[in-house]
């Protein structure tokens, strides 16, 4: 108990002023929690209020077009989860009534909504008790109470789940939820926590054990693969350009991009201007090529380091479904991709020298 009361007395004092945390509304929750998965507060909030103005209820959400709502998503990464947001809303507002499910059991029904998630929901805007468990959940409890287990382990989660229940007030687990991962977030972080200011310096175990550093233990490595590919951006007599849309499974899916050469490793102009002439574009006759920049661009995902190349293929003639420019920029793109459609293919397009 008295864990539990200096948790939540510390949260009162220092909780950040935060968009969703002013209401009870199930759908605004839904949407936060959506967000910040993999998401840093900072970069989040932006995108939560834009999407809240744009779809004020979960009937406007799912009525939007999929690719207005990945557009929207553009720069967040993990599209996968705009996308089963977009799938939930339509099954909440047609199925449902506009209804979210009210209790944890329920909410774990819906398509991308793990325990995290619908654990969040159901004590925000319920009142459930039940714990949440994230990663800013297992580093408080973790050091506090020396608790070695791995993380990466199967069983982890429904232990520290069990001992958050234990903590937490049974009268206001809502609270209590959003206490200790604010602290988690703010006090208790992961590299180099000021413990000498922390409320618990004189009781956490993993401060008087010295063992801050070491805990939580997480023995799991991410094996990350390593991918290289050439984009290619066409111009054609109208200074049109053509994309196309991944419609595999994988990263990226749903969202457009320019022609693509994938290969096993990075590759000279030779090597890709031969794939390009054999290849690509055998309607219109290739005038020039040249690379937009000659060191790749390295886009760190979370199991793909990608090396990217940007290729300018000028074409004499007209390119099967070709567009303009300011078309290009209403479709929803990885980040990687819009950056160099803002910075460096407009800019090119009007003569403004590459930076």
């Amino acid at each position: 108990m008295k864990f539990s009361n200096s948790l939540i007395q510390w949260y009162l004092q220092n909780k950040r002023d935060l968009p969703w945390r002013n209401t009870t509304n199930p759908y605004l929750i839904w949407l936060s929690e959506i967000m910040l998965q993999q998401t840093r507060v900072a970069q989040g909030t932006p995108y939560f209020l834009s999407f809240v103005d744009a779809f004020p209820t979960v009937f406007d959400l799912a009525k939007a077009d999929e690719e207005q709502v990945l557009k929207l998503w553009q720069g967040l990464g993990y599209y996968s989860r705009a996308r089963n947001l977009h799938k939930t809303a339509q099954y909440v507002a047609t199925d449902l009534q506009g209804n979210f499910p009210n209790s944890y059991n329920e909410l774990l029904k819906l398509k991308g909504v793990g325990e995290y998630t619908a654990a969040a929901i159901a004590s925000f805007s319920y009142n459930e008790v039940v714990p949440v468990v994230d990663g800013n959940v297992f580093r408080v409890l973790s050091r506090y109470f020396d608790v070695e287990t791995d993380i990466a382990a199967a069983s982890a989660k429904k232990e520290f789940a069990a001992l958050a229940f234990q903590l937490m007030p049974k009268d206001n687990p809502a609270i209590f939820n959003q206490a200790i991962m604010e602290f988690g977030a703010l006090q208790c972080v992961p590299k180099s926590p000021d413990c000498g200011v922390c409320v618990f310096n004189d009781s956490c175990a993993a401060l008087q054990k010295n063992k801050v550093a070491s805990l939580p233990v997480k023995s799991k490595k991410i094996k990350v693969r390593n991918r290289y590919f050439n984009y290619l951006v066409v111009e054609d007599d109208f200074d049109n350009t053509v994309i196309q849309k991944r419609t595999a499974k994988g990263i990226w899916h749903n969202l457009y991009e320019f022609p693509l050469i994938e290969t096993e490793k990075e590759e000279d102009f030779d090597f890709i201007s031969d794939k390009i002439q054999n290849e690509f574009f055998k309607e219109c006759e290739i005038i020039s090529m040249m690379e937009y920049n000659d060191k790749s661009i390295i886009h760190k995902l979370s199991h793909q380091h990608l090396y990217i190349k940007f290729w300018k293929v000028t074409l004499k003639g007209v390119i099967d479904n070709g567009i303009n420019s300011t078309v290009l920029k209403t479709f929803p793109f990885p980040i990687v991709i819009h950056n160099f459609i803002e910075k460096e293919y407009i800019g090119f397009q009007k003569n403004v020298p590459l930076v």
